[in-house]
């Protein structure tokens, strides 16, 4: 099958990844927006998860095509390997909750899952989409589907759930081949410093927001990857050639953040739906069970909010956010965030205020198993890809926006007291 896609053009989908792609697992995402509220910033943002998806698992392909090139893999394991790497990312998201990352402060304990005993949790740990999408991988109807579908392959849904995990579980065969494991490279296409999900991400929201910050270079990305062995395991490397290329896409990255991912419009109204799920508990939940959880969706949580009495759900259902009197960064020193606040209940100006944080990269996380390095191609040296390039220490610290929103009718007294302590507009 032959599925046309703006960002990628035509992608080719085979007969097992059909099956996959035709479950009600992966059909609800159809009806998850990939950027939650973002349509209310930027109108052409209605794209969904489904499409993502999509588009990741084409990049999971040209990845490892590219990773793989030069490497002594026999055939059939070429052919296991590049169908569990495409699988893994095409089901990575399916445990993904309506309007995206808004609804995880709702989310059952992971106790109350049914996840498999491989999958260590802390006691009272609250569930994430990661921990949804392994559920749904090894229980629900798209576990026999994919045992069905991929079986001949000996793929089978508890290893597919490792790659988007990082968790081998005991006694199921991974990824060795010709003595070496290539686990680490299918795993850093899956979830790493260049994996299939940022790849499509970027040019995908870039394309539909209507922003350039998201473009980068991916076909010299593509030309300068290769697999490089590293004590018996397989690594992802680029060429020193591309290294401008990989600061680039950090760069876009972030800059997607600042002026996409972190828009003032939609965190606001992220914060609005949490303030409804803790004043409205029980109104809407994120079922635990894997059946029900299908028909927990965008459409449903909107729906929800539109026969809500709440007033967080009717501003949401309604689009009256509150409006923004001032913004922040980690580069501004000249304000305090409590005492503006403190300021504003005095004035009786009804407001909140939040932080949006994110960072530039997954490296600092990735302890002793970076899933990227930079290879000399004249001597075959290894170099972490933090070590190599100095955006790394350049952007090491958190970005960081504060922003003051006030009640709508009350715009004009906010932006008062906000220029009276700070001596001028701070909403750029």
């Amino acid at each position: 099958m032959r599925i046309r896609d703006p960002i990628h053009g035509s992608l080719t989908v085979s007969d097992e990844e059909t099956r996959i792609i035709d479950s009600r697992t992966f059909q609800r995402l159809r009806h998850v927006r990939q950027l939650g509220f973002g349509d209310l910033a930027f109108p052409g943002a209605t794209h969904t998860r489904h499409a993502h998806s999509l588009g990741a698992m084409n990049v999971a392909s040209r990845l490892f095509d590219a990773t793989t090139a030069r490497s002594d893999l026999s055939a059939p394991a070429r052919e296991r390997l590049r169908a569990a790497v495409r699988l893994a990312v095409l089901c990575h998201d399916i445990g993904h909750m309506p309007l995206s990352h808004a609804s995880e402060s709702i989310a059952p304990l992971r106790s109350k899952l049914r996840l498999p005993s491989w999958m260590p949790s802390a006691e009272n740990e609250q569930a994430s989409h990661e921990d949804y999408t392994a559920m749904l991988l090894v229980d629900s109807e798209l576990t026999r589907i994919i045992e069905s579908a991929y079986g001949s392959l000996d793929i089978s849904p508890a290893l597919v759930a490792s790659l988007v995990t990082g968790i081998l579980p005991p006694g199921v065969r991974g990824f060795m081949e010709g003595g070496i494991d290539w686990t680490p490279v299918l795993r850093a296409i899956v979830s790493g410093e260049l994996d299939a999900d940022r790849m499509d991400y970027l040019l995908r929201d870039s394309f539909y927001t209507g922003v350039n910050y998201g473009r980068y270079d991916l076909e010299w990305i593509l030309q300068n990857l290769s697999a490089v062995e590293r004590d018996g395991k397989a690594v992802l490397a680029l060429s020193k050639a591309a290294v401008f290329a990989f600061e680039d896409f950090l760069l876009s990255r972030y800059h997607m953040f600042l002026s996409v991912y972190f828009h003032h419009t939609s965190v606001s109204f992220d914060w609005m739906l949490k303030r409804y799920y803790e004043e409205a508990p029980g109104e809407f939940e994120i079922p635990a069970d894997p059946e029900a959880f299908l028909e927990c969706d965008d459409m449903a949580l909107h729906l929800t909010l539109r026969r809500s009495k709440n007033r967080w759900a009717q501003r949401i259902a309604q689009r009256r956010g509150f409006k923004r009197v001032a913004q922040f960064t980690e580069r501004d020193d000249a304000y305090d965030l409590a005492e503006l606040s403190k300021a504003l209940d005095q004035a009786g100006v009804e407001h909140f205020t939040l932080e949006s944080r994110g960072v530039l990269s997954k490296y600092f996380d990735e302890g002793e198993n970076p899933s990227l390095f930079v290879v000399d191609r004249s001597n075959g040296r290894l170099t972490e890809i933090a070590k190599y390039t100095p955006l790394y220490q350049q952007f090491a610290g958190a970005v960081r926006l504060s922003r003051i929103y006030v009640r709508p009718d009350q715009n004009a007294e906010g932006r008062a007291v906000v220029m009276r302590l700070t001596g001028g507009p701070h909403d750029e």
